[in-house]
């Protein structure tokens, strides 16, 4: 166990759930930002710093002991809010490079590629923080913390994962001037069987639809305006 993960399991319970209330509001409070357009040239490079700084508080939940909730049924936070306009929001500010490849598990042999949507990942990400953040606001820190630390492990965590390699190989792809058509080619064939197959060469076949376009361009290089440097904050 590093010094770090030591820290974490020792420290002032109060302290640890302050930091990463903290770390969690930022994040809601900066994509909902982000999802209003008014920066569309920067919300690719936004994006990738949000989320790694997101997932840097998810580290630390999932490196952390159990967290045990108070009580053994969940309280009732009330109704989620609604995410279908921040979802909407985000697949038209991100097209045409909404859709990307991903294996959902690493470990699972033989696992094809599959296609999902960096706008899907960010609803559903901010859907499971909100409701942990719902107990925080009620008082009910240690049941938030439980929350977040759970649906880290079970769901945020690997889709925020999947979506901030899918950004980082956008921001790649555009600062080192390697064309995003050339994904074309894309081989989504890795042995598996006949329907996976299929699958995953559907899958590929609508990635590289919405992903041949470079970024805001037409056909040919990327230098493109649509992400000029990673935004410092």
């Amino acid at each position: 166990m590093s010094d770090a993960t030591l820290h974490d399991s020792h420290q002032n319970p109060d302290d640890f759930a302050v930091q990463i209330s903290d770390q969690i509001e930022s994040f809601l409070v900066a994509v909902t930002e982000v999802a209003k357009g008014d920066e569309p040239d920067s919300a690719v490079p936004f994006l990738l710093l949000e989320v790694s700084q997101l997932l840097l508080a998810g580290g630390r939940l999932g490196a952390h002991e159990d967290i045990l909730p108070d009580e053994r049924y969940e309280p009732d936070t009330g109704p989620e809010a609604d995410v279908d306009d921040l979802r909407e929001r985000f697949a038209r500010l991100l097209d045409p490079i909404d859709v990307y490849s991903e294996v959902f598990d690493p470990y699972v042999p033989r696992s094809a590629p599959v296609a999902c949507r960096i706008s899907d990942d960010l609803a559903d990400i901010i859907t499971d923080l909100r409701h942990g953040m719902a107990h925080y606001r009620d008082g009910r820190v240690t049941e938030a913390l439980w929350w977040w630390q759970f649906s880290y492990l079970s769901n945020w965590g690997p889709t925020a994962s999947a979506a901030l390699r899918a950004l980082q190989s956008l921001v790649a792809h555009v600062r080192l001037n390697s064309p995003l058509d050339e994904l074309d080619g894309l081989d989504t064939d890795n042995g598996a069987g006949a329907d996976d197959d299929t699958l995953a060469e559907e899958a590929g076949r609508v990635m590289a639809a919405e992903l041949g376009a470079p970024l805001g361009l037409g056909s040919g290089s990327v230098e493109s305006p649509a992400v000029e440097s990673p935004v410092e904050k």
